[in-house]
């Protein structure tokens, strides 16, 4: 049986302008893996909480304490839960509260002379990790880009490293999913 590929497109709810990425992802890892290359071709630094929701049915990492329903991502393939054309959730970071629709564009066989997984395409930097979800990023942007601002100065600060939000690499986020082992 050829092993089928999956073409992913990751889009950041509630963020304008958007931020989206297009993976290419074998249908047959676990939704941990794919949690990772989701980490990765955003750029998030994986600091936090996460879950899938396919249908109505969570997966993520169990909770200990069994007051959470989520299903083991570990026991769950990405062909077991979606084909073309479905959808899933998946939201990062339960405070800030991201959440991102993943559609699942296509399915196609692998090329043999292509390693996956990797990133094709996407627009614009992923908001930085702690920054206070989409209105954080709103206001963080502003003051930020704005040396008048009052908040200008402590959010470079906060930051550490230089952020244009325009930027997006997507053969350094290819380089980055690589590496995943």
């Amino acid at each position: 049986m050829a092993r089928m590929i999956y073409q992913l497109r990751i889009a950041l709810d509630a963020v304008e302008p958007p931020v989206w990425r297009r993976v290419l992802v074998p249908g047959g890892f676990t939704l941990d893996r794919v949690h990772r290359v989701i980490q990765l071709a955003m750029g998030w630094g994986d600091r936090h909480l996460h879950v899938f929701d396919v249908d109505g049915v969570q997966y993520g990492v169990p909770d200990p304490d069994g007051l959470l329903e989520v299903r083991d991502e570990l026991d769950h393939r990405l062909d077991e839960v979606a084909g073309k054309g479905e959808r899933l959730r998946y939201t990062y970071d339960f405070g800030d509260w991201w959440e991102h629709d993943v559609a699942v564009e296509d399915v196609v066989r692998a090329d043999l002379g292509i390693r996956y997984p990797m990133c094709t395409g996407g627009e614009r930097a992923c908001p930085p990790d702690d920054v206070g979800g989409p209105g954080g990023y709103h206001d963080f942007l502003a003051a930020y880009a704005d040396p008048n601002h009052a908040d200008h100065e402590a959010m470079r600060t906060w930051l550490d490293r230089e952020f244009d939000p325009a930027d997006f690499d997507p053969a350094r986020a290819t380089t980055l999913l690589r590496r995943m082992t």
